[in-house]
């Protein structure tokens, strides 16, 4: 039994039990609120740093709330004077731009033009090369004809002849004593006499020359070269040399550079039976040169024919200088004898000059005889 306040408990009583609770619960409460009013404290600080931490918070805030305004602003500022620097830059650019453009689309128009005349050169370029590809083909049709080929060197002969000849000393299909009609006859003088020139055009063996590759067929184009070559040179030989009425020798004009070079080139022996036969070959080039010398040969005869007229007319031309030079000096005695006379007239009117003078000084009121013995005037030479 347990007494408390003089009242007895048993322990097993559920009252003494729910008292021990309560004094245990009173006293962990006390226990609880001590230790609480000790931790209240360091969190009272820590509140009061806190609410100074938050309101240094909050001043910085506004502060950077006004930096944050005043970097706004300056970056407002310089966004608008970028705007407006890059719409000057911009107008600057399309300004260039537009002067590039122009400039460029003058630059193009020139250069179309340009092109456009090329292209029209060009274009008449192209029509003569076509007409020129349509004469190159008439050529070869003419030239594939043996008479066209004929008359085409006849008349390059006569084209060379008439600039480098007067007409006067030419005769084109000229007839001989023989039968025969030259194609160009020259009158010379005695010697060497009229020369004939004939035009032979060798093109198809020339052809073939130039067409062979196998040496056989070489051979055989150079035969048939050298017997048409010498076929020519025969018949010139044999027809247009005529003793005396044409000159010793005759002219074969080639009308291609080309054959004549490959004549010299490669058949020389051909050339040299030519000379024998007195046939000299000539191309257009050498044609004209030999031309130009027989010119120079007709003059140098004309020269001689007239030499008796020139020695006449030189004599006549000397008694004409003889009788000039009389004459002139006639005429420089004439000047002379008048030079002396103008000499004594002008002496003349001086005296009479003079005279007058002294006829002006004459005071005919008094005139003492001595001042007229004074003033009686010389006798002249004339008398």
């Amino acid at each position: 039994m347990i007494e408390i306040g003089g009242t007895s408990l048993d322990p097993g009583d559920p009252r003494l039990w729910a008292g021990a609770v309560a004094l245990l619960l009173l006293f962990l409460l006390w226990r609880s609120v001590a230790r609480s009013s000790r931790a209240v404290e360091p969190l009272a600080r820590h509140i009061a740093a806190l609410d100074g931490a938050v309101r240094a918070l909050n001043d910085g805030q506004q502060q950077l709330h006004g930096g944050i305004t005043h970097v706004s602003e300056a970056q407002a500022a310089a966004q608008a004077r970028l705007a407006q620097s890059l719409e000057a830059r911009l107008a600057d650019v399309t300004r260039a731009m537009g002067d590039s453009l122009n400039s460029s689309a003058i630059r193009t128009a020139r250069s179309l033009g340009e092109l456009q005349q090329r292209l029209e050169t060009i274009d008449r370029a192209q029509t003569k090369i076509e007409k020129l590809s349509g004469d190159v083909l008439g050529l070869q049709d003419i030239l594939s004809n043996k008479q066209t080929r004929g008359a085409f060197g006849e008349i390059q002969l006569r084209e060379i002849v008439t600039r480098a000849l007067p007409p006067d000393v030419v005769t084109f299909q000229a007839t001989l004593s023989n039968g025969t009609r030259a194609d160009c006859l020259i009158q010379l003088p005695n010697p060497p006499g009229p020369i004939v020139i004939d035009a032979k055009f060798p093109l198809e063996p020339y052809e073939a020359l130039r067409a062979a590759r196998a040496p056989a067929e070489v051979v055989t184009a150079q035969r048939q070269m050298r017997a048409a070559v010498r076929a020519h040179m025969k018949a010139i030989a044999e027809k247009y040399v005529i003793e005396g009425e044409t000159a010793e020798g005759a002219l074969m004009f080639l009308p291609s550079e080309a054959v004549y070079a490959e004549l010299h080139a490669s058949f020389g022996d051909l050339v040299r039976e030519g000379f024998g036969m007195r046939v000299w070959i000539v191309s257009p080039t050498t044609c004209m040169a030999t031309l130009h010398t027989l010119r120079a040969v007709l003059k140098d005869a004309r020269l001689r024919a007239e030499a008796n007229t020139i020695r006449r007319e030189l004599g006549l031309l000397h008694k004409d200088a003889e009788r000039l030079a009389a004459r002139v000096a006639n005429l420089d005695r004439h000047f002379g004898q008048a030079q002396k006379d103008i000499e004594e007239i002008k002496i003349s009117a001086e005296r009479t000059q003079v005279r007058a003078r002294r006829l002006e000084a004459i005071d005919f009121a008094e005139t003492p005889p001595e001042r007229a013995a004074i003033v009686e005037l010389p006798r002249s030479r004339e008398g």
